[in-house]
């Protein structure tokens, strides 16, 4: 970036562990090199030095997903409940089966392939045995499932779900007024966020909490059971496992920050991984390396200062240089590059390479990154030759990932959002999204999905009509609270 001018080149039941902290509910319903960071602060934005290195690589290419990286400490581990396990009364019971049957299976499909159902068996079966809020959680979003993709229509279906809500609600209420179970409390309200974004349709009509209150007092509880400590590093050398609840929320925190153009409640985390080459677990659990959703909250912090005034229009833009230098920093090499290039990410036989998958989706969100950043120079203009160019190699990256039902674009949705946003008349991206939504078919019209699609439909109309308009404008005119991850 140089004078406004743009260039920006992953049956025993099991037993709770006791939780001891306290918090009320608070939502109102390649090498080694020295670098610069970015270092924001709520009034003066400053540059640190740190230390940043590749990770870990093997024969070249970027070192595959740990399949013993999080700590799943929530449950004693000898215990693994079976969903015959799982309490529901008969009327619950078919809510039940959905949600485990036709749910489950699209909540975290990256993490699933990482992980070999780890998080099925470890996390999300003993939390609908042992937590009752959790399981009422579930529960609703099993409902609202339903009614989205089988056209339910009547009183009793939006009873279960308003019911359950309900239930879920006062169910925290309850158990932080006796001041217990705060660490079921954290999923609970982690899953009224998560789950809500893979169902669901942008016109449902009943009543519910933003999740950007919900994700209030996940903030709160966070800092009571001092999960940030397992982000950050003990010291150069020695790293603490991700608490599971941890990248979860900071999987929120970061793309959420974008959505409502705030930096992120653990921006400081953040950056403190960032300079200390640490790991938080987000490229096994949602399949963009750490380091480039590290950046896209330092580029959350960098909107939000601008948004506030506190920068100049030449001090903004030097933050802008800078951090596109931070980006340069995480692309692999010329021989990395060409070396993965000719491993496909599906074989001849059918078989997934989940590590070419992290690599292009790696790839795709740091595209979405750089034109995210490229959005905050003033006078932006989506039509400038090096945003086209940045758009079109986004959407040459996104082509090699697997389509479809049981392809990885519901994964992308932000990196959708945002090039979506800059796509003009006749792009590339344009005719490729639109052959991405065919190849979904009915599940394009649900979830997060669902909700981008909507948003950059309304967008393109606009602009087509001479109208020039943002997608948060879009948002905004139409009471649309998303969250899009």
């Amino acid at each position: 970036m140089t004078e406004k001018q743009t260039y920006i080149n992953g049956y025993a039941m099991p037993m709770r562990r006791n939780s001891t902290s306290t918090d009320s509910y608070t939502s109102s319903m390649r090498r080694d090199s020295t670098v610069a960071s970015i270092g924001f602060s709520t009034d003066a934005f400053q540059l640190e030095t740190g230390v940043s290195q590749h990770l870990s690589t093997e024969n070249g290419h970027p070192a595959a997903a740990d399949f013993n990286f999080f700590d799943f400490n929530n449950y004693q581990p000898e215990a693994q409940p079976e969903l015959a396990y799982v309490p529901a009364d008969e009327n619950d019971q078919r809510l039940l089966d959905h949600f485990v049957e036709n749910v489950l299976p699209i909540l975290f499909p990256i993490l699933d392939l990482n992980l070999d159902g780890a998080v099925r068996r470890d996390v999300i079966l003993p939390a609908l045995a042992n937590n009752e809020c959790y399981r009422s959680c579930c529960l609703s979003i099993a409902a609202l499932h339903l009614k989205a993709t089988q056209g339910l229509q009547g009183e009793w279906i939006d009873q279960d779900i308003t019911r359950h809500r309900y239930a879920t609600i006062s169910g925290l209420c309850q158990a932080l007024e006796k001041d217990t179970d705060h660490l079921q409390i954290l999923e609970a309200t982690i899953g009224m966020i998560l789950f809500q974004c893979s169902v669901g349709t942008s016109d449902d009509s009943l009543p519910d909490i933003p999740w950007h209150q919900h994700f209030q007092a996940v903030a709160s509880l966070v800092n009571k059971l001092d999960l940030p400590r397992f982000l950050q590093p003990l010291s150069q050398s020695i790293h603490p496992p991700p608490s599971v609840n941890m990248t979860l929320t900071a999987w929120i925190d970061i793309l959420g920050a974008t959505m409502i153009g705030r930096a992120p409640q653990f921006a400081d985390t953040y950056r403190e991984k960032h300079l200390s080459n640490g790991q938080s677990g987000l490229r096994e659990m949602m399949g963009c390396d750490d380091r480039v959703m590290y950046l896209i909250s330092e580029i959350a912090c960098l909107e939000a200062l601008k948004n506030d005034g506190m920068l100049s229009d030449m001090e903004l833009c030097d933050h802008v240089q800078s951090l596109a230098y931070q980006i340069d920093l995480t692309e692999p090499s010329i021989e990395q590059q060409m070396a993965m290039s000719q491993l496909p990410i599906v074989s001849t036989s059918g078989h997934l390479d989940t590590r070419q998958l992290t690599r292009a989706t790696t790839d795709a969100f740091r595209y979405a990154a750089r034109i995210y950043l490229c959005s905050l120079v003033p006078g932006f203009d989506p039509q400038q030759p090096q945003v086209m160019e940045l758009l079109n190699k986004l959407t040459y990256c996104l082509e090699s990932i697997p389509a479809g039902p049981d392809g990885f674009d519901r994964s992308l949705v932000w990196v959708l959002l945002i090039g979506g946003s800059v796509a003009t008349p006749g792009s590339l991206f344009k005719g490729f999204f639109e052959s991405r939504c065919d190849a979904l078919g009915d599940a394009a019209r649900y979830g997060s999905f669902g909700r981008m699609q909507k948003i950059l439909d309304v967008l393109w109309e606009r602009r087509d009509n001479g109208l020039e308009t943002t997608w948060r404008e879009v948002m905004e005119s139409n009471q649309w609270d998303f969250l899009l991850i």
